[in-house]
């Protein structure tokens, strides 16, 4: 698509955005994105103290259900079982325990399995989600993803025309086609291909992405507390921006490729040892 002469660049939920249109979106727009995104921060935060999943986190209990509770658990509902567990959204408290925690300290205190029985503990309805004991929960494997589609909803509503919304590799396109490098987890300065992003979402998740200490990075398998080992990067399209994320946080686990086909959306993974695999019919156009 043309990109306009200044696309709109911001920083927000601890990562670079910006947002392409045909023309620059007016403040009444703006205000709105960062109405929504702040919104979304306050409830599913585990960085700031004010946020509900903080809370929750503090002493359990029961509040009044989020807007996008539903959306996103029933997801991670079926991210756990087509993982077996590897994906869990109170895998907050082990990511910490690794130094990702919410004062971004870094310091490793040993790895921590998340709550195996995640579906008892954590339940929600139309009117509350409650967590029956202390647990942080994560939204990571699919949260950016799912900002990124009610940003991109406000940008459509109220802008209309073309557009991207890119939250940092995280993408929703929409009126044109999008071409992108798909950058080498290894090396950025190179790319393994490229994949033609029309009318929906690309997402994509790395290693050396939230990388520090020996060999630790965000990518935890929630049963053991271990970071993966076996992939290095993925990449998934999907209509939807959270099921391109939650595809591609899959991935990186056995079961991520029949997920991706019950769900339809096409993937390409790099291995740590430097192969790429890719679903059948891929649209992407790898450097083979």
């Amino acid at each position: 698509m043309p990109r306009q002469a200044s696309p709109w660049r911001f920083d927000a939920i601890g990562t670079a955005w910006e947002i392409e249109t045909d023309e620059p979106l007016d403040e009444r727009v703006r205000e709105d994105v960062a109405r929504v995104i702040d919104d979304f921060d306050r409830q599913w935060s585990r960085f700031r103290d004010d946020s509900v999943v903080s809370g929750l986190a503090a002493s359990g209990g029961r509040v009044r259900t989020p807007p996008d509770a539903a959306a996103m658990l029933g997801a991670y509902a079926e991210l756990s079982e087509a993982t077996e567990g590897a994906v869990n959204p109170l895998v907050g408290d082990a990511l910490a325990r690794r130094g990702y925690d919410s004062r971004y300290s870094m310091r490793d205190l040993g790895a921590q399995p998340a709550p195996e029985r995640w579906a008892e503990l954590l339940t929600w309805d139309d009117d509350a989600l409650s967590l029956s004991e202390p647990a942080t929960i994560d939204v990571g494997a699919l949260g950016k993803g799912r900002l990124v589609d009610l940003v991109a909803d406000v940008v459509r509503a109220e802008a209309g025309g073309r557009f991207v919304v890119d939250a940092s590799g995280d993408m929703r396109v929409h009126g044109a086609p999008v071409r992108v490098a798909l950058e080498h987890p290894y090396d950025s300065r190179r790319a393994i291909g490229t994949i033609d992003v029309v009318d929906g979402a690309l997402c994509a998740s790395a290693i050396n992405r939230r990388a520090w200490g020996d060999g630790l990075h965000h990518v935890l398998d929630a049963r053991t507390g271990i970071p993966v080992r076996a992939y290095a990067a993925t990449w998934a399209t999907a209509p939807t921006a959270m099921a391109a994320d939650a595809v591609a946080t899959a991935l990186f686990f056995d079961g991520g490729p029949e997920l991706a086909h019950a769900w339809g959306a096409d993937w390409v993974r790099m291995t740590t040892d430097g192969r790429v695999e890719w679903s059948p019919g891929s649209k992407a156009g790898l450097f083979t």
